[in-house]
């Protein structure tokens, strides 16, 4: 009996012309789940979080084998096919075809309509309405979970550009009538998409209303300036001016999307890595820098082993990043596993140059490598890298580097990849080392500055005006940021003349000391100044009040808080600065200077503002930080509070977080910021904001395993505390420092410092967090195998535990102390005090360490010989652990199998051995012989399977690593 599956709208599955009817939600999430990858296997942790919403109970998985063999049973009693889900081997593949899920024939008449359009643009055009018409609202209508969100957008996103080309076939074959209504009821309903805009612009304009297209274009940029502080892209403000001059050529709209488009769009929901900044529009000249690198990456002459690494140099503003990021957009085909990109942020206003290994990091993270299971120490985390881009042909460009040294990690190993590496040094070391071709950038041909100023301002303007032209050459001595801000000042000014401009610059010329490098051609202050000098009031004051922030980048709510203004003022000052180019618009909200401008910046804030202007400022911008820093960590901990919070300024707007995501994705954009605010606020007399903001960032920096930041964030804290006498904030820093340690090894120092800490809350009369202290102390002494003194030391944290200390620290204190009984073998007494500790657990919100304390319960019920309350102890325990803790999760899962094998269930045990095994060998991989011992004491087909799993199958956990 024929089958059809419908996701392009409600949830639907028909067989034999009657609707089946599903068993409830989760059956119907599992369904959906599997739905959205075809063909492809769908793992149990996926069906896991889809069917959950990412808080699974602990029989997770024994719950979706039944949802899908009750699915199974269903499809067979209405279809006969008993092969239509398969089980593989660690999920299930859906297997459909075209004429059985509306989804792949939607892929596939789309498909047609794009191979058709050069050829058949009328039979392209019908193709894409009769895709359309699969669609009955949205995807998956009515079934809510966060883990389908991004596929069911993707679709989203994928049937509204379809729509668009489908429209733009429309208009191109002249059937405005039919166009024009759907083009009005697309921009309604997004009217923040600038496609339909430029669409009906064109078709308005094309049936004789030009003033009506206009109005269309005034509306929309409107729109946009209030919603997100922009303007509109290049491209549509060149359409108005030509509807406004009268050009015939514009009524035909830009050609539908090729296949290279539909593919992107179509791509599975974890994308190629493609990293990239935006192309710079009206990129000119360099043609034989473009020519040398083109030679470097493909002409691999006598050796293709080697990586090729291509090194561009070159003074501030001479425009190695644009070069690079030209070049890269320009041959990304030829690299079709990803392109990659960081900055390195060698030569950062802020002084904080990028360590290496937060920069493989964000190398990791670009390729999808969970945080969880990246390495904790910088080899480790070179060789996962190097293993991922192992055999794949991948582009990795690497934006202003300090040296060498700092580039070197970050170089791939496969010959199939290229590295592009710009920097002010000349990076001599890397050349004469690893063989790098360098070009070295000069300033731009009198021809190639022409060219610029043409691409920007229009070559009809420049070759009107062209001895102005030549003196704007001059004033900005041919160099490309200098020539790119003149041209951003006088475009889309019809009233603008370019001798005015010139004569402008003439008189204004003066010198940016700070950055002359020696060599007085490169003389930006006149070119600044007079950008400058045409802002607004408030947007000038906007601008010099930036050089007083750390940087890298900033949101709105934090330019606002610097200069004490509402959000909705400091986004109409950022978008005036942003037409100016005087700031860059980043994605997410955020915005960045070029360093030579914010060192303009800083010159013009100490020279113009007040000292006191300036301090309050500053103190603003702090307060911002650490109010918000604070927010975001109760959310993430919500029973971890400050006694006394620095007071906040007037005019400060802290961000709103309402939600854990929202705070975790607010300290990943902020972290930088954060951590050279640690510095500012330590260096300008503000220690109370630096050992605070330390407190706020200490959670989010273990848990993400940005240990050597925390530890230098500390140590700055540490020393303007000492400096204040502020012992409160001493102590508190000490613990920060301590943990941090601890993650990197170091235990010795870290019981230097959690001791002090102790110390110096049992001298201010702070109990409860001397108590905490010791606690911690008995931690370490267990770490390093020490169980009688870690007992002694948690003991006494219970004594000095005062009644009031919360709750969540009194659970995990009695844990603490139950387990190291435990240890010691007093079991019965051990279970005593984990039970009070879950007891305690229970009552709060705060579930960080639930897990662990039902872990121990089931590790003191094992060696009570329960064996089957041990299993039950554990499965609880499993299914508590949170996303992040994959370590506590393998133990428990090692511990787990050990009871399933003293209770004489050797298969059992030998599966979750491998579970754990698999856990261990990406997030540490010290304790997976311990496992693996485990697995030779059961039968053969174990160990094969465990062989399988560990010796032959680094490259298939790599993969693993780089799907996850």
């Amino acid at each position: 009996m024929d089958v059809e599956f419908r996701i392009l709208g409600p949830l639907e599955v028909w067989a034999g012309g009657s609707l089946v009817k599903l068993r409830g939600p989760r059956q119907e999430r599992c369904l959906a789940a599997l739905l959205l990858e075809p063909r492809r296997l769908v793992t149990l942790d996926l069906l896991i979080d889809a069917v959950w919403d990412g808080r699974p109970p602990s029989t997770a998985r024994r719950q979706v084998q039944d949802l899908v063999s009750g699915l199974r049973r269903t499809l067979v009693d209405r279809t006969g096919r008993t092969q239509l889900i398969t089980t593989g081997r660690t999920g299930y593949v859906l297997h459909v075809d075209p004429a059985e899920l509306d989804a792949l024939r939607f892929e596939q008449l789309v498909t047609a309509g794009r191979d058709d359009a050069a050829a058949d643009p009328r039979g392209s055009a019908a193709a894409l309405r009769s895709a359309l018409t699969l669609f009955r609202g949205a995807t998956l209508a009515g079934i809510s979970s966060r883990a389908l969100q991004p596929a069911t957008a993707r679709w989203e996103e994928l049937r509204l550009t379809v729509w668009e080309d489908w429209l733009a076939l429309e208009v191109e074959l002249g059937n405005h009538g039919v166009a024009l209504g759907e083009l009005r009821g697309l921009v309604d309903q997004h009217p923040l998409r600038e496609r339909p805009v430029q669409l009906l612009m064109r078709t308005l304009y094309a049936t004789g209303r030009p003033a009506e297209a206009l109005d269309v274009y005034r509306q929309f940029r409107a729109r946009l300036a209030d919603e997100v502080g922009l303007d509109p892209s290049p491209d549509l403000q060149e359409l108005q001016r030509a509807i406004l001059a009268g050009d015939t050529d514009v009524a035909r709209p830009p050609a539908a999307a090729n296949q290279a488009t539909l593919s992107a769009a179509l791509a599975p929901a974890t994308p190629v890595p493609a990293h990239l900044p935006p192309d710079v529009r009206g990129f000119a000249g360099r043609v034989r820098e473009l020519e040398v690198l083109d030679a470097a990456a493909f002409d691999r002459g006598e050796q293709p082993t080697a990586v090729v690494i291509a090194a561009v140099a070159g003074t501030a503003g001479i425009g190695k990043t644009a070069l690079a990021v030209h070049w890269a957009h320009r041959v990304a085909d030829h690299f079709p596993d990803g392109q990659l990109y960081v900055n390195l942020r060698g030569f950062d206003p802020s002084g904080v140059v990028m360590d290496p290994a937060d920069a493989v990091r964000i190398l990791l993270e670009e390729l999808r490598v969970p945080v969880s299971l990246i390495p904790t120490t910088l080899e480790a985390q070179v060789g996962l890298y190097r293993s991922l881009l192992a055999d794949k042909r991948m582009l990795v460009v690497l934006d202003n580097a300090r040296d060498a040294d700092q580039v070197r990690p970050l170089l791939p190993g496969a010959p199939g990849c290229v590295a592009v590496v710009t920097s002010r040094d000349q990076l001599t070391s890397l050349v004469a080392v690893e063989g790098a071709h360098r070009i070295t950038l000069d300033l731009l041909t009198d021809v190639e500055a022409r060219h610029l100023l043409a691409r920007r301002l229009g070559r009809q303007a420049v070759e009107a005006e062209a001895e102005a032209v030549d003196d704007i050459i001059e004033s900005c001595e041919r160099l490309p940021l200098a020539l790119a801000i003149v041209a951003a000042h006088a475009a889309g000014r019809p009233d603008f003349r370019i001798a005015d401009l010139a004569d402008q610059l003439r008189r204004t010329r003066g010198s940016l000391d700070a950055f002359t490098v020696g060599d007085p051609r490169l003389d930006l202050r006149a070119v600044y100044s007079w950008s400058y000098t045409s802002l607004s009031p408030a947007a000038a004051r906007m601008f010099r009040l930036l050089g007083l922030h750390a940087g890298p980048d900033f949101s709105v709510p934090a330019a606002a808080s610097l200069a004490g203004v509402p959000v909705d003022r400091a986004r109409r000052a950022l978008a005036e600065l942003t037409r100016a180019n005087l700031v860059v618009s980043q994605r997410f909200g955020r915005f960045t200077l070029h360093d030579l401008l914010w060192a303009y910046a800083t010159e013009l804030v100490h020279d113009v503002d007040s000292a006191a202007g300036r301090a309050a400022a500053q103190r603003r911008l702090l307060d911002h930080y650490l109010h918000t820093a604070y927010a975001a960590a109760m959310l993430l901990r919500p029973g971890r509070a400050l006694a006394n919070l620095a007071d906040r300024s007037a005019g400060v707007v802290p961000e709103e977080l309402t939600s854990r995501d929202k705070a975790q994705a607010w300290f990943a954009a902020e972290r930088d910021v954060l951590v050279a605010c640690v510095r500012r606020a330590a260096q300008q007399g503000y220690a109370t904001h630096a050992w605070q903001l330390v407190w706020a960032l200490g959670d989010i920096l273990e848990w993400r395993g940005h240990w050597r930041e925390l530890a230098a964030a500390a140590r700055v804290a540490l020393e303007a505390t000492v400096a204040l006498g502020d012992r409160e904030g001493q102590a508190e820093t000490h613990n920060e420092m301590a943990r941090a340690l601890w993650r990197l090894g170091e235990h010795d120092l870290a019981h230097a410092h959690v001791e002090r800490a102790a110390a110096l809350f049992g001298e201010i009369g702070d109990r409860a967090r001397q108590s905490v202290m010791l606690r911690n102390m008995g931690t370490l002494y267990y770490q390093q195998g020490r169980n009688q003194e870690a007992l002694a030391c948690t003991e006494r944290a219970i004594e000095l535990m005062p009644a009031d200390i919360r709750t969540a620290e009194r659970a995990y204190m009695l844990n603490a102390l139950g387990w190291l009984h435990a240890q010691l073998g007093n079991y019965e007494l051990a279970r005593t005090y984990c039970e009070q500790a879950l007891a305690v657990q229970e009552m709060v919100d705060d579930a960080t360490f639930m897990g662990v304390i039902l872990d121990s319960l089931g590790y003191i019920h094992h060696h009570l010989g329960h064996h089957d309350e041990a299993i039950a102890w554990y499965e609880r325990a499993l299914g508590s652990h949170r996303g992040a803790q994959e370590v506590y999760r393998a133990r428990t899962l090692v511990r787990l199998g050990d009871v399933q094998q003293a209770a004489g269930m050797p298969e059992a045990a030998a599966s979750t051995w491998r579970q754990a095994l698999d856990l261990f060998s990406r997030v540490d991989p010290a304790s997976a012989d311990s496992v693996r011992e485990r697995l030779r004491t059961v039968d053969t087909s174990a160990e094969r399977t465990a062989d399988r799993t560990t010796d032959g199958g680094s490259r298939q956990r790599l993969q693993s690593v780089q799907s996850t």
